[in-house]
């Protein structure tokens, strides 16, 4: 069973369209978070309420801990370039990126992210990835949802504010 880890961003695009049901289906028990993701999410859950850490984390599981946070840090700063000044940011990604990289149960995981920076970097490091226009297309060949309705869905994302790459039709969301 392939385990995978969707990061916060993830999290918000399904919850701005009150939809986490097709990513907690596409997941199917499969899904996982750090701390430090979970967190984030409830922080964003005040402005998207679909988004409730608990029952979130009724299909995510318990956030996963870190066991090295000096090497999380060191992440965090030398790869994502985060501030000693801003330390939550990149926090999520950073543990994320140590638990794949070094947890053995995880070493087949794919991260979930529609950031740029953190897809080259798990591309560059063999972690296998996704976007959330790939967790849509699941969802449609799993018969959860319709290309249609995950296009309108994605679009539907886009202008509620989130940043994802779009694509140009119903199609095209399946290639």
């Amino acid at each position: 069973m392939i385990i995978c880890f969707p990061d916060n961003t993830v999290l918000c695009n399904f919850a701005s369209v009150s939809r986490l049901d097709i990513l907690k289906g596409v997941l199917s028990g499969r899904g996982r978070w750090t701390e430090a993701v979970a967190y984030e999410a409830k922080r964003s859950s005040r402005y998207l309420p679909a988004l409730d850490p608990p029952d979130v984390s009724r299909w995510l599981g318990d956030p996963i801990e870190v066991d090295d946070p000096e090497a999380v840090e060191r992440i965090r700063q030398g790869v994502f370039f985060g501030s000693p000044s801003d330390p939550l940011r990149h926090l999520g990604e950073s543990e994320t990126l140590h638990i794949i990289s070094t947890r053995v149960e995880f070493k087949e995981a794919t991260w979930i992210s529609d950031d740029k920076a953190s897809l080259d970097l798990a591309r560059h490091r063999g972690i296998p990835t996704m976007r959330t226009k790939d967790v849509m297309a699941m969802a449609c060949v799993g018969f959860i949802i319709s290309k249609q309705e995950g296009f309108a869905l994605l679009q539907q994302m886009v202008m509620n504010g989130q940043s994802i790459r779009l694509p140009a039709t119903a199609d095209d969301l399946m290639r």
